[in-house]
């Protein structure tokens, strides 16, 4: 079983950033493949990024292609979103995910594991 928890998101004006922090419990976080996805209000669930096991290997939707950048730490069992030239478009609750196939996937539902989420408003 694994835990994951979000924090960092928060009220920002366009163009600002914010980072994302996933904290996960457990012994075998390194093993995960991890990924950002967000839902904005009436939306559904868009995915936004992932990430190998290793963090060699990355794929963003093409909405935050070179905006944002997905990151981890294996010894700090952390999953990282850092985002750059926020729009209100990208305002939604941010989900971290982890996915214990090891294979990177931009499918919610290939996911295991699910956060809280953590509000991120961008005000125009």
């Amino acid at each position: 079983q694994v835990q994951l928890v979000e924090s960092g998101g928060g009220l920002v004006q366009a163009g600002g950033s914010l980072r994302l922090s996933c904290a996960a419990s457990g012994h075998t976080f390194s093993s995960y493949v991890m990924g950002w996805f967000r839902q904005a209000p009436g939306k559904e669930r868009q995915f936004v990024a992932t990430i190998s096991w290793n963090g060699v290997g990355t794929y963003y939707a093409d909405s935050v292609k070179g905006r944002f950048t997905i990151s981890r730490d294996n010894a700090k069992n952390t999953v990282y979103l850092q985002m750059n030239s926020l729009r209100p478009e990208d305002t939604a609750v941010y989900y971290c995910a982890a996915d214990a196939s090891g294979i990177v996937t931009t499918k919610g539902s290939n996911y295991d594991y699910w956060g809280q989420g953590t509000q991120v408003t961008v005000s125009s």
